[in-house]
């Protein structure tokens, strides 16, 4: 007799592996930008990403309204500008920067709504950290670079009061399949402009789809499983560390060295980030990366 019974990933293990696989689709695309440059890098993903959740989710666009139209769009178009400037300044500093700076969008948008007195001890750690990688000097650190990613990550916090209220009056994958539409919308006149037609070719596009798979597909289904299964809170902490899965990503395939000082300005924020969550009363409902649907 067959035995049926499906294997079930510890949601634990299956945060620490879309983590993974979110920082190793990063590291690809690291490794495109010398042949497609980062809007291009970043356009393929949102286009592949974009069909393969129609394909997945296959939405009923005949059932959607005008507000869920105009919804849908805003979130389309912020989450396509996240991702592209976020690609663009992790082609200027390393991934791990890169992915901590983008962090302090949500922190920020998370102290803003909290009165608590132990809230300022983050504010000091993500000061810290920030100030721990600033260029003060000529210490190698792209500067234009560091601005993008605290950018990205202004468009995150946006994405994610976004999605809070699109979530009210549309189902989640609909939402999510429907902004990824706009949102490739928004970034392929820009790739064409870049050149992405006259550098495609099957191994690009074979990459794109790795790519599209590791830092959308794959790690919205692992997460939507952990979400189940344990508290916003504790999922919100545990997508804290992931600045520190980006550097081992960056140390293992890309061959990115931290220094010191870098290192310790990862953990200021990650410290930071963790904190607020923690102090937080009531942690809201965290969408998947919407996970990817970045970084």
């Amino acid at each position: 007799m067959k035995n049926n019974k499906r294997v079930e990933i510890p949601p634990v293990s299956a945060l620490m592996l879309s983590s993974i696989s979110v920082q190793g689709g990063a590291a690809i695309a690291k490794g495109i930008f010398p042949v497609l440059g980062a809007i291009s890098t970043s356009s393929l993903r949102i286009g592949l990403s974009a069909l393969i959740l129609v394909a997945v989710n296959r939405p009923n666009l005949r059932n959607i309204t005008r507000a869920q139209w105009k919804a849908a769009a805003l979130y389309g178009v912020v989450l396509g500008l996240m991702n592209i400037i976020f690609y663009m300044a992790i082609a200027r500093i390393p991934l791990a920067l890169g992915v901590a700076l983008e962090f302090v969008g949500p922190l920020i948008l998370a102290l803003t709504k909290s009165k608590q007195k132990i809230d300022f001890l983050w504010v000091i750690f993500a000061a810290a950290g920030i100030a721990l990688i600033t260029p003060w000097s000529n210490n190698g650190v792209n500067i234009v670079g560091m601005l993008l990613a605290l950018l990205a990550g202004g468009f995150w916090a946006t994405y994610i009061i976004l999605g809070s209220r699109i979530s009210k009056i549309m189902d989640g994958r609909t939402a999510v399949t429907i902004g990824m539409i706009f949102a490739s919308a928004v970034v392929m006149p820009a790739a064409i402009g870049d050149g992405l037609l006259t550098h495609l070719k099957p191994w690009i596009l074979f990459s794109g789809l790795a790519l599209a798979l590791l830092s959308s597909a794959i790690p919205f289904t692992l997460e939507m499983n952990a979400l189940r299964k344990i508290p916003a809170k504790t999922f919100s902490i545990l997508m804290s560390l992931e600045p520190a899965v980006a550097a081992l990503s960056g140390l293992i395939f890309l061959h990115e060295y931290l220094s010191f000082y870098e290192w310790l300005a990862i953990a200021l924020i990650i410290i930071a980030s963790a904190g607020t969550t923690l102090s937080a009363k009531n942690a809201p409902q965290v969408a998947p990366e919407s996970s990817d649907i970045m970084i």
